[in-house]
């Protein structure tokens, strides 16, 4: 079977955590993915660690599958030309570098339309091409603060918090991959490819959603609440005997069956917490009922009547528990690679399963400029001698 984008070739200027993740996901699907780096050090995440596997790092291992690295010295115009050669035979080209990078290489966007008019040109920054902070470099931390999600992560009383996953930067890694993907299919019907702008920002809006339209609605602005959902209850985190139980008592319906299940008819019909939104009404009072009745269950023990009764209801997984889960290892989403200076190693798998064109995990991630001759021989047609100049020039 052919994986869906198994004839796209993908110019690969990113590196750090949101680019190199959306090439990863359009790797994972076939595309050949050529990603170009600095012939000094790499990709910056090469250097960072602890932990290291052999002295690679695993930050580095963890989102470069499905890639071939050359490296290319883009400050000498030798290097510009390779790069221009490169864009004139690719589909797509991405980047993240800080806005402006690029155009002071001799790479706007107006040049790379003209070098060839079919490619998909995908830029991810921290704030996007336009709008008063353009311009300024975006980290996770600094956007998850901006766009929202800190202030209504953590408990109550105590500070803002950020989501444990990068989520600013993973979420524009997989906006971007879909907009990559939109853009090819218009170029299917127009034969023009067009620019893609990710802001890491508008991400983090996009995830507010439901909060975003509660404050819309009431000019009330949402605060902290732990794990306690704005509008359904219950549906959060209760401490049994031995841990931690996360409950999801999405409707009605479910509520009776909860009830039922736990020995807790007496307050199925409370005209309190009969229907959900009094019980959102009423959370205080039912919080009273429900959190020592947890505590005095063993957590294994309640998950199992819950999800006997069909009660959503689950324990809060260290990664270990998580990444052993049999679900996980059944759905292929922890598989193993052989990385040629590091071994053996797990790593996450591919989320988007496909019943007849799947992707799979071809190629380990790359040395740095592992696939430099390749990529110019088979390419560009450059001789062996030709090559071995610009190693000499410092040019890859």
């Amino acid at each position: 079977m052919n994986a869906p984008l198994k004839d796209i070739k993908v110019l690969d200027l990113t590196r750090i955590l949101a680019g190199p993740y959306c090439t990863m996901m359009l790797g994972d699907m076939g595309a050949e993915v050529i990603k170009i780096e600095n012939p000094k050090n790499g990709d910056d995440t090469r250097g960072w660690g602890p932990p290291f596997l052999n002295g690679v790092s695993t930050y580095f291992i963890s989102v470069n599958r499905n890639k071939k690295s050359i490296t290319l010295n883009l400050k000498e115009n030798a290097g510009k030309d390779i790069l221009r050669e490169l864009i004139r035979n690719c589909d797509v080209m991405v980047e993240n570098f800080r806005p402006g990078t690029l155009d002071n290489l001799g790479f706007p966007w107006t040049d790379i339309q003209k070098i060839n008019e079919r490619i998909i040109f995908a830029s991810v920054s921290g704030f996007g091409q336009t709008g008063p902070r353009k311009n300024e470099p975006g980290f996770d931390v600094v956007i998850q603060g901006e766009g929202g999600i800190m202030s209504i992560t953590g408990e109550p009383d105590g500070p803002p918090t950020k989501v444990g996953a990068s989520i600013g930067d993973i979420t524009a890694g997989m906006l971007a991959a879909q907009g990559i993907l939109l853009a090819l299919y218009a170029r299917e019907k127009t034969g023009k490819g067009q620019m893609v702008d990710i802001s890491m920002l508008d991400g983090q809006i996009s995830l507010l959603t439901y909060h975003a339209n509660a404050f819309f609605a009431t000019g009330t602005i949402p605060g902290r609440r732990g794990n306690r959902h704005p509008s359904i209850t219950p549906y959060e985190t209760y401490k049994c005997k031995d841990g931690y139980l996360n409950l999801g008592v999405g409707n009605d319906s479910l509520w009776e069956k909860f009830c039922d299940a736990v020995g807790l008819e007496k307050i199925k019909n409370d005209s309190r917490f009969q229907i959900n939104a009094e019980r959102v009404r009423n959370r205080i009072e039912l919080e009273k009922i429900l959190i020592p009745f947890f505590e005095n269950y063993e957590l294994q023990k309640m998950i199992e009547i819950l999800r006997n009764a069909g009660i959503p209801c689950g324990a809060i997984n260290n990664l270990e528990d998580a990444l052993n889960n049999e679900q996980v290892i059944q759905r292929e989403m922890v598989q193993e690679i052989d990385i040629p200076e590091a071994g053996k190693t797990k790593i996450t798998g591919i989320p988007i399963k496909m019943s007849e064109t799947p992707g799979d995990i071809r190629i380990p991630p790359p040395s740095l400029g592992e696939h430099t001759n390749q990529i110019l021989e088979d390419y560009l047609n450059f001789t062996k001698s030709e090559i071995q100049d610009l190693r000499q020039k410092n040019i890859i």
